[in-house]
């Protein structure tokens, strides 16, 4: 269980680190998935005979590393689940713009739509669901061109960062979907959570910074 990296753990949540190209939980490839690794983990840590709870609360996409909770009682999964839908609970992420942002904030807004071979586009109210996302820009690279940017989403929706800004001519560095297929990382990472603690009563902060390499080493983190 090397490969799993917990940065926080109690008896009724689980804060991890997920590392880029695994996925949140199993899928047809029946590659290794966080679900997996973390049961494993709890169940060889813990002595646990049996089947191991685990309560799955958000994904990230497949390529896509960063901070991830999971709830480790039904109580706690009920409860934090109902967070996330109030946005009680805060998610941010960093990302590398390809394209020199001019806006130092701003805010998008869109409606996605996710077609049959996996693919999310923007569309139409009728045909869309909603999403929004607010960003900050960071840091600018003007020699590379490319922006380091703060994102927040309000909205839940596949592949919805990567997407939007694809859209407005500013796909994510490395994204192989969306953007350029330079055959790198994508630039994309969730760095931060914000919970209320589901019986403790009290708020827990999580950060973690992305690899210094690729394109995060153009920028000071």
């Amino acid at each position: 269980m090397s490969l799993l990296n917990v940065i926080y753990e109690d008896n009724h949540i689980i804060v991890v680190v997920k590392p880029p190209n695994v996925l949140s939980q199993k899928d047809i490839t029946d590659d290794m998935d966080m679900i997996t690794m973390i049961k494993q983990y709890l169940k060889e840590k813990h002595h646990k005979p049996g089947n191991v709870y685990l309560g799955l609360l958000h994904r990230l996409d497949r390529p896509v590393g960063g901070v991830m909770v999971f709830a480790k009682t039904s109580k706690a999964a009920s409860r934090l689940s109902a967070d996330i839908k109030s946005h009680r609970f805060e998610k941010k992420y960093l990302a590398v713009i390809d394209g020199y942002l001019v806006k130092d904030k701003g805010i998008m807004i869109d409606y996605l739509l996710k077609e049959k071979n996996g693919n999310t586009i923007v569309s139409t109210k009728e045909k869309g669901k909603y999403a929004e996302l607010c960003y900050r820009v960071l840091q600018r690279c003007r020699d590379e061109n490319k922006s380091l940017v703060e994102i927040q989403i309000r909205t839940g929706r596949h592949h919805q960062i990567r997407v939007q800004f694809s859209s407005r001519g500013y796909p994510l560095c490395g994204d192989q979907r969306y953007g350029k297929q330079d055959k790198t990382q994508i630039a994309l990472f969730s760095y931060f959570l914000k919970l209320y603690h589901p019986v403790k009563k009290e708020w827990m902060e999580f950060t973690v910074l992305p690899p210094s390499s690729s394109y995060w080493s153009l920028f000071k983190m």
